[in-house]
């Protein structure tokens, strides 16, 4: 659910590429799915309310009595967070329990189609939004990116990774496609509400204006719904976040139903998103975030899922463009 659409170095963009590729490829063995508007309780670790955690102190006072963070997410979306044997796991929920011990509460996963993130948050239906959500100016400032108009409120993010966006294809059938600008005259399939989304549109208006056929664009509320109308061979190709595809590439059909077609591009920062009016939650997650990257426990966790190319160096506010 990543990037903006502004095209980066080819150079960066293939050193994460290649770093990332290495780095996924030995933990894609765990797989699951999410169903809609589903509670997960403690899953984000074993964290229960203490007010002698580090950084208890520096929550709301309203958390603090609650002994919990609400996050919204989109559970259908492995590895990032997705469900096993009932319980959600992933990187999301394995970074909130480090983030739960630094400030002595837990974090409790509610499963939600991913474009109504930001409108829950917004509702105070959840106190932050945790869901490999791309960091970018748009949503920062609640203007779509396609229009450019102002939609909402705009969010803070506090940023957490690093990813970028990936075209997959049914294995052995890639028509053709190397890069985006293949994509032309072409299907695919995408989450909706995503930056591959977003995307895809941008560069069916490119298409187009070259007069070489805008891409035929198929939106589903899950990123697992895309792939399997790729299987079916209703699409020509997928996009998704880099660690996704690289996930649905190892796992799905033992390795043998999709292929990775060129690099990744668009390598940007996930974040939490937080409220606008929220500014003390969002500054206490940033701490936990630093707490974890100093103690080590962050570079844990990304060892686990095999995804240490997309570590960050600090906890930054609104670092994405």
């Amino acid at each position: 659910m990543t990037a903006s659409t502004t095209s980066r170095p080819a150079a960066a963009r293939n050193r994460l590429a290649a770093a990332g590729a290495i780095a996924v490829a030995g933990a894609l063995l765990l797989t699951g799915c999410g169903d809609q508007r589903n509670k997960t309780g403690n899953e984000a670790g074993e964290t229960t309310k203490s007010s002698s955690a580090p950084l208890f102190g520096k929550l709301p006072k309203k958390i603090q009595d609650a002994g919990v963070i609400k996050v919204g997410s989109d559970i259908a979306y492995p590895p990032v967070e997705f469900k096993k044997d009932g319980k959600t796991v992933g990187i999301d929920p394995d970074i909130a329990a480090a983030l739960g011990k630094q400030l002595g509460v837990r974090f409790e996963f509610e499963n939600g189609t991913f474009d109504t993130l930001l409108t829950g948050l917004r509702s105070k239906r959840y106190d932050m939004a945790m869901s490999a959500m791309t960091d970018t100016k748009d949503r920062q400032e609640g203007v779509d990116p396609k229009t450019h108009k102002k939609v909402g409120e705009g969010v803070d993010f506090v940023d957490y990774f690093t990813a970028g966006v990936s075209i997959y294809t049914k294995k052995g059938d890639t028509k053709d496609i190397k890069s985006w600008d293949d994509l032309c005259d072409k299907k695919v399939a995408v989450q909706r509400g995503t930056v591959s989304d977003d995307m895809a549109k941008s560069q069916s208006d490119k298409c187009e204006k070259d007069n070489k056929g805008k891409i035929s664009i198929e939106a589903f509320d899950t990123d697992l719904e895309a792939q399997t109308r790729l299987k079916a061979g209703g699409v020509d190709a997928v996009s998704s976040d880099f660690p996704v595809a690289a996930y649905a590439v190892k796992t799905s059909g033992g390795g043998n139903d999709f292929e990775a077609v060129g690099d990744q591009v668009e390598a940007a920062p996930y974040g939490i998103a937080v409220a606008k009016d929220n500014a003390q939650l969002r500054d206490a997650l940033r701490a936990a975030l630093e707490a974890t990257l100093k103690n080590g426990t962050y570079d844990k966790v990304l060892k686990t899922w095999g995804v240490e190319a997309g570590a960050i160096k600090e906890a930054k506010v609104n670092g994405g463009s």
